[in-house]
């Protein structure tokens, strides 16, 4: 069982893993899962880099989907199951984006997020992420998205 003092790993995933990112997205999202095909795209999806976290590499509970975009990125998603959230394992998949599209030369991230969500929005803002728009009626729930930057 992992524990609020666990330290995360976080690793790059391979397409290998890709029946694992899709049981941790359908986990972490239940109805509001992209379904298991779209998950596995997003290993041949250019320019997109998967990463899975968790306390043992050979059990990953979360995972983050990141668009190198030049000197920008984009966070596609991150999510964790159940057992582990607000223990830390998101807070390090965000960090190991932010650093990668640093260290690739990006000078801003962006984010959608559901106005609902508001563990990943205390997330992201204290990432130092800030509001920069919004898109009504984003979600298929009806929730709009926040549109959030940081400048790297």
């Amino acid at each position: 069982m992992t524990n609020a003092a666990a330290t995360w790993l976080v690793w790059q995933a391979s397409p290998a893993d890709a029946e694992t990112l899709a049981s941790l997205e359908a986990l972490a999202f239940g109805e509001k899962s992209w379904g298991a095909d779209s998950v596995r795209a997003s290993f041949v999806a250019p320019r997109v880099t998967v990463l899975l976290g968790g306390a043992d590499v050979n059990r990953p509970e979360g995972f983050a989907l990141w668009r190198d975009l030049g000197d920008e990125a984009e966070i596609l998603t991150l999510g964790t199951v159940a057992a582990v959230r607000r223990m830390g394992l998101g807070a390090a998949l965000l960090e190991a984006m932010i650093n990668a599209a640093r260290d690739g030369g990006a000078h801003r991230i962006f984010l959608e997020v559901s106005d609902r969500n508001e563990a990943g929005l205390a997330l992201y803002l204290q990432a130092g992420f800030r509001d920069i728009g919004a898109r009504k009626r984003y979600y298929a729930d009806g929730a709009d998205a926040r549109v959030m930057a940081l400048n790297l």
